[in-house]
Order: structure tokens, then sequence, then C-alpha cells
């Protein structure tokens, strides 16, 4: 099997998609196979197996990261259905800092996404019954949980539904600006 890394306009960010094996009786991929991810270049020590289930289309969750030192690089992707999934570089002195970029996660194109410490991140479910998983490479820090709000004027995300039929948990509705946000990041070029 092998496996094919595409780089987003996001440094550090990538799609991953694996081989998909498919008959009449349904398909199998290897979604994460540590050797292989090592020779394509992500070298992450993955620590923890999170998953989600939204079950209406329209329910956003997001924009989450952790402050340094509890951050964590996220391998994400639709079990079923779709996802929307945003993501916003939050390193300053990066030269994409405050900038968004947004992929289709979908359990058909079995696209993966790896999303590199310094980002904030969200998705809106783009179909019923979605189910995400995802590695991440450290614990939940509840100390150091953060976010912004998805609908930032200043980010300007293009949702790709009314952000007034969005489904949002309490805290999702809270989050401080992008500019209030409190961010530890700092760009490293490498």
């Amino acid at each position: 099997m092998s496996l094919k890394v595409i780089d987003t306009k996001l440094p550090g960010a990538k799609i991953v998609e694996t081989d998909v094996f498919g008959d009449h009786r349904g398909f199998f991929t290897e979604t994460y196979t540590k050797n292989k991810f090592e020779k394509a270049g992500i070298n992450v020590e993955f620590t923890q197996d999170n998953q989600s289930l939204s079950v209406e289309p329209g329910v956003l969750r997001g924009m989450h990261y952790q402050l340094a030192p509890y951050s964590q690089t996220k391998l994400l992707r639709a079990v079923t259905g779709a996802i929307y999934d945003v993501i916003v570089d939050i390193r300053k002195g990066s030269p994409a800092f405050g900038k968004w970029q947004g992929f289709i996660l979908s359990e058909w194109n079995h696209r993966q996404l790896l999303v590199p410490k310094g980002f904030a991140h969200g998705f809106v479910t783009l179909t019923p019954n979605v189910n995400v998983a995802y590695k991440v490479d450290g614990y939940y820090a509840p100390e150091a949980d953060r976010g912004i709000a998805y609908d930032d004027p200043d980010l300007a995300i293009d949702w790709p539904m009314p952000t007034d039929h969005l489904i949002l948990s309490e805290k999702d509705q809270h989050h401080p600006s992008f500019k209030d946000a409190e961010m530890n990041f700092t760009w490293e070029e490498k």
C-alpha cells in the first residue's frame, strides 16, 4: 500500500490519501501505518484516538486548540458522512498567520487531514450521522483548552451553509475573536 501526502497552502498542514481497495463487498484501506507515515515524513507519536458523532447536518464543532505546551497534532477523517473541515494558522510570525483553509473529508473520498500544532481547528457536518475519528499526539488539558469564534469577520471563514442554520455547543457559541484570543504559538521555519 502506498501513501500520498499533499501539501496545503498552510505550511505544515497536509492531506493524506491511502490506497483504497474495493469490490462488491465494500472496501479496505490502512488509515494509519506508522512506518509508512514516517517514510512519508510524518513523524508524530500519536497517544490517543477520539471519535465524535454528529447526528444532524450543520453541526459545527470549533474552532478549537490547546495552548502550548499542551498543543496537539491531529490526524482526522470522516468515517461516515461528510464534513467541511477548517484550519486557521495561529502561529505568530508564520507567513500564513491568520489565514484559513477548508477541506471536504468524507467516507467516500477517504481523505485525512494532518493538523499540526499551532492551528485552530473546526468542522461542520454536511450530512446526517457523521462519525469523525481522529488521532492526537497529546492528552486533553482542560486548563489549556481555547477557541476562536467560528464567525469572526476578520477571519471571514466561508462556511458552506448559512451561519444562522448552524448547531453549536454552548461553549462554541462564546469563543473570543481572533484578535482577542489567547495564543502562544510561534512560527518555526523548517
